[in-house]
């Protein structure tokens, strides 16, 4: 029983609560958006005594209990909050349910220090309700979100996906000019429900939102590189705006593409998780690339990491509409990390590698749902939750052939990765596809990952390696470090010859970490002041370049030369590049001169001729390299010793 004084107390505060709250109000204009991205303003006044902690809460569905919010605003982050008024303006993504705000008095008293988000930092705390908007709602019959395309592996293919709040039946009208979208075909439709998902907090109250139902539609028969004009939908449900896209032309001799790991997605609001701001930066550049290829063909390239959800599952709402400009342009194409997948229900988690809770429940399962690659590689995944989609897929864009693989699944000699790999590498048509380009999440080399991911690079490199290395692959990309390394022409450690000297070449793949694209959990490379005792992570003499600035890399290839350029977010400029021949050579490489972190030079050469100090710079270079590497060799560790231990 409560005792009698505690009883009169609580009542004694939900009458001064109730008082309070009388005096207060919140309105919220407008009451129905048009479609995701739409603002709101939440205005609200008569707020006695406020606090710097007092809070607005954002809740979808409005059902939601008080703490089941999906992010929350501090009102002191307005200008006037002192004055117990004030207003916020936020966009709002369409969950397929309405919203609703509440305002709470939260104090310092009242700090939970075990009820955190990922930042440590404390979660609100939602015990005195101050107010509660009007529910605010999107009109309906405006046609499906979240619209992103994806290659078929078929040339002549194109595939359109989209999220409805209904899956009444749905299609995709098509054609060469805006006004005549005479070409229709039907999409099929899939949906995951809350017990699909493995464990908390993706199939918690916490994390479960209604996903909607996925379209998956193939737009068929189309002309080489032409544009052409889509929009999905049906006349009951209404139909999207009119996009276009540019179709596939294996002849054009001319490869584009932008790549990236370990993105996100960025919200108006504080949430579970951190969020990754800098993705609208990268997303921002990439439309401006896009736009200024014009009529050319062109494909993204996301390598893991993608919306980082990790089981909330609004945030993988956000970030197809925050992808959508991009998406519904040009193919989108992904590969599995650690936050799709990884959790210890999972039924490969071999005990040599750092297979933890990244996931947060989802196991795979809105991944394998929300996107559709080439081919047919699956997973199951020893639970009820379906098979684990979109492993491992090729496919050829131009003069480039393009290879994903999964570092999550088992890729060891025996399994079906390995077998699919290691046929899809020996079969490449070099002369029609002079180059090979291969990607997945972990990476093989990085001069800062710690020690967690040190076995399973060993095993990397002792099994896949000689497959790149035999099949002569041009360009191995990485995420999962969130920064961007480019390294020599590796093979175990070793750095292949430059031909400086008459030599034979060896034309071992460039690997490059290209992790950088928004999250902002980055490894340290260079001391910092207010930070004595973090660790530093050395950089190596086959790190060519290290760039800690966010970007992504974009591609440009021809019959005759590939170029990868390191694009920075905070000027758009290309800060380091590499460039192959068809032939395999190296045409362009990175010079370490100075501070290995802020130094660097860009050279081209040739490989037959070196004239006066340019020669003799090389004999020396080679030199002191070899002294360096002669030496090393003698030390116990082959390579470099991690530092850091901690999971990225």
């Amino acid at each position: 029983m409560i005792p009698l004084v505690t009883f009169a107390l609580l009542i004694f505060f939900n009458l001064i609560s109730s008082s309070s709250s009388s005096q207060i109000s919140i309105s919220v204009t407008p009451k129905t958006l048009s479609k995701s991205g739409d603002f709101v303003t939440i205005k609200w006044t008569g707020i006695p005594s406020p606090s710097k902690l007092d809070f607005l809460g954002i809740y979808s569905p409005p059902s939601s209990l008080h703490d089941n919010f999906i992010g929350y605003i501090f009102l002191s982050s307005t200008p006037e909050w002192e004055s117990g008024s004030g207003s916020i303006s936020i966009p709002l993504v369409n969950l397929r349910s309405g919203y609703e705000f509440r305002i709470f008095r939260w104090t310092e008293s009242e700090i939970v220090p075990d009820l955190v988000d990922h930042d440590h930092n404390p979660l609100p705390q939602t015990k005195h309700l101050l107010a509660v908007s009007e529910e605010v709602g999107f009109v309906s019959g405006r046609g499906p979100e979240q619209v992103h395309l994806a290659l078929t592996g078929f040339e002549d293919e194109m595939r359109v996906m989209f999220v409805t709040p209904d899956g009444k039946e749905s299609y995709v009208r098509y054609g060469l000019t805006r006004g005549r979208l005479g070409r229709v075909v039907k999409t099929r439709v899939v949906r995951y429900e809350k017990e699909d998902l493995c464990d908390a907090p993706a199939n918690s109250s916490i994390g479960w939102r209604d996903p909607g139902y996925i379209h998956d539609g193939v737009m068929l028969n189309l002309k080489k590189g032409k544009k052409y004009y889509y929009q999905v939908g049906s006349d009951s449900g209404g139909w999207s705006t009119i996009y276009s896209f540019v179709s596939q032309n294996r002849d054009s001799g001319e490869t584009f593409a932008f790549l990236f790991g370990d993105m996100g997605t960025a919200t108006p609001y504080l949430t579970f998780l951190r969020t990754q701001d800098e993705s609208k930066s990268t997303i921002k550049w990439i439309s401006r690339d896009i736009e200024a290829l014009g009529n050319k063909p062109a494909l993204i390239s996301h390598i893991g990491d993608i919306s980082y959800a990790r089981g909330y599952s609004w945030l993988w709402d956000n970030f197809f509409t925050q992808v959508e400009p991009v998406a519904s342009r040009v193919p989108y194409h992904v590969c599995i990390g650690n936050h799709e997948y990884d959790w210890p229900l999972q039924p490969w988690k071999p005990d040599w590698s750092s297979y933890g809770k990244d996931g947060g429940g989802e196991c795979g399962v809105p991944y394998s749902h929300k996107f559709h690659m080439p081919g047919n590689s699956s997973v199951p995944t020893g639970m009820h939750a379906p098979a684990t989609r979109n492993l491992s897929y090729s496919f050829d864009s131009g003069p480039v052939h393009f290879v994903y693989m999964s570092t999550e699944t088992n890729f060891l000699p025996g399994s079906n990765q390995f077998d699919f790999l290691k046929h899809d590498l020996e079969s490449v048509d070099r002369v029609k596809t002079p180059f090979v380009v291969f990607q997945g999440h972990r990476p093989m080399y990085s001069s800062s990952s710690g020690t967690n991911d040190i076995s399973l690079r060993k095993r990397m490199i002792e099994y896949l390696e000689p497959l790149l290395v035999k099949n002569n692959v041009n360009l191995v990309l990485w995420g999962h470090v969130h920064k961007y390394e480019r390294f020599c022409p590796l093979n175990n450690f070793t750095c292949g010859s430059l031909a400086l000297n008459g030599k034979e070449r060896k034309a071992f793949p460039v690997q490059i970490v290209i992790g950088m694209a928004g999250q902002d959990w980055q490894p340290i490379w260079a001391p910092r002041e207010d930070h004595p005792t973090d660790p530093i992570f050395p950089q190596p003499l086959q790190s060519l370049y290290r760039g800690s600035e966010f970007g992504y890399v974009r591609l440009h290839a021809t019959k005759e030369k590939l170029t990868l350029s390191y694009v920075g977010n905070h000027d758009g400029d290309v800060h380091d590049k590499v460039e192959f021949l068809a032939s395999g050579q190296l045409l362009s490489a990175g010079i370490r001169d100075g501070p290995a972190d802020t130094v660097h030079v860009e050279s081209k050469f040739s490989w037959y001729v070196k004239v006066g100090s340019v020669l003799m710079l090389g004999y020396f270079m080679g030199y002191v390299v070899g002294f360096i590497s002669h030496a090393r060799k003698n030390s116990a560790d082959k390579g470099w010793r991690p530092i850091k231990a901690e999971e990225i």
